[in-house]
C-alpha cells in the first residue's frame, strides 16, 4: 500500500506516514487499529500490543529524562520496563541493572571526554531507577552472563568492588534472577569484547536486540540478526557455570578482596 493510500485511511496528509513510520510523529491507538485492518494484519495479540503502546505513549517514567538524555538511553529503560524476559552477556562490565550506586557512579566516573556533574548525576539517576524492573511486584525474569574479567575489575576501589559483588549475590537469591559465570578457565568464546541483551517481548514480533558499544547504543530487531543473538547466548550458557557454582566462584571472587 503506498502512502497516499494509507494517508487516506486516516485522513491526513500522505507526507505523515513515513512521519509516523520513523516515530517523528505519534499516532493514536485507534489509528494503529485502523491501519492493522487494512494491511490485512491477522495478529491480534500484537495489534492489541501495538495500540496499547500508542495510548502509554508520552507516559513512562523515563520520560521525566527527555531533553536531559540521549534518547537511546530512555529506550534502553523503555524495552526492559515492558519486557517479559532479559538475557545479558558481558564480558568488561557488570550488568547495569546489577550495579550499586557506587559502582556506577565509578564507571561514569572513567568517561571520555568526562561527563559534566549535572549529566553523571542524571545518568545515574536513570541507572538506580531501571533497576526497578527486578525489584517490582511482578519484576521481569532477568538472566546475566557475566565474564570472570567483569567480576575482577575494581571501579571505585576494593572496598566498591566488594560490595558490587555481595549485591549480585543478593540479588541471585531472587527467584527470577539467574547469574551465569564464564571462567578464564573457559578459554576462548563467541562474542568475547561484546555486551549485549536480549530483551524478549510481550510477542516474539517486537523482540529487541540492543548491544553497546563506546559510541552509544544499538537496537536490533530483524529475524536473521535475533537468529545469531539467541544462538550466540545458547553458546555462552554451555560455557558458564550452573547457577550454584556461580554463586560461590561470585563469592571467592569477593573473599579474595
Amino acid at each position: 500500500m503506498s502512502a497516499q493510500q494509507a494517508a487516506a485511511l486516516l485522513g491526513v496528509d500522505r507526507t505523515r506516514i513515513p512521519n509516523i513510520e520513523s516515530g517523528r510523529f505519534g499516532i493514536s491507538a485507534e489509528r494503529v487499529r485502523t491501519l492493522a485492518f487494512n494491511y490485512g494484519c491477522p495478529d491480534a495479540g500484537l495489534v492489541d500490543l501495538l495500540a496499547g503502546m500508542a495510548r502509554e505513549r508520552d507516559r513512562g517514567w523515563w520520560e521525566e529524562h527527555r531533553g536531559m538524555l540521549p534518547p537511546a538511553l530512555l529506550d534502553i529503560a523503555e524495552l526492559e520496563f515492558h519486557a517479559t524476559e532479559l538475557e545479558t552477556s558481558v564480558t568488561t562490565h557488570i550488568p547495569g541493572l546489577l550495579q550499586t550506586e557506587e559502582h556506577a557512579r565509578a564507571v561514569f566516573d572513567t568517561a571520555v571526554p568526562a561527563l559534566p556533574e549535572p549529566d553523571l548525576e542524571a545518568r545515574l539517576a536513570l541507572r538506580l531507577r531501571r533497576r526497578q524492573v527486578l525489584e517490582r511486584e511482578r519484576p521481569v525474569r532477568y538472566e546475566a552472563v557475566i565474564h570472570e574479567a567483569a567480576l575482577r575489575m575494581q571501579f571505585g576501589g576494593p572496598k566498591v568492588a566488594r560490595a558490587q559483588l555481595e549485591h549480585i549475590l543478593t540479588h541471585t537469591e531472587r527467584d527470577t534472577v539467574s547469574v551465569r559465570v564464564i571462567p578464564f578457565a573457559a578459554g576462548g568464546f563467541p562474542g568475547a569484547g561484546q555486551s549485549f541483551t536480549y530483551v524478549s517481548a510481550p510477542v516474539p514480533q517486537l523482540d529487541t536486540v540492543q548491544l553497546d558499544s563506546s559510541h552509544g547504543s544499538l537496537l536490533l530487531d530483524t529475524d536473521m540478526q535475533l537468529r545469531r543473538y539467541r544462538g550466540l547466548l545458547d553458546r555462552l550458557r554451555g560455557l558458564a557455570l550452573p547457577a550454584a557454582e556461580s554463586r560461590a566462584f561470585v563469592r571467592a571472587i569477593s573473599q579474595d578482596l
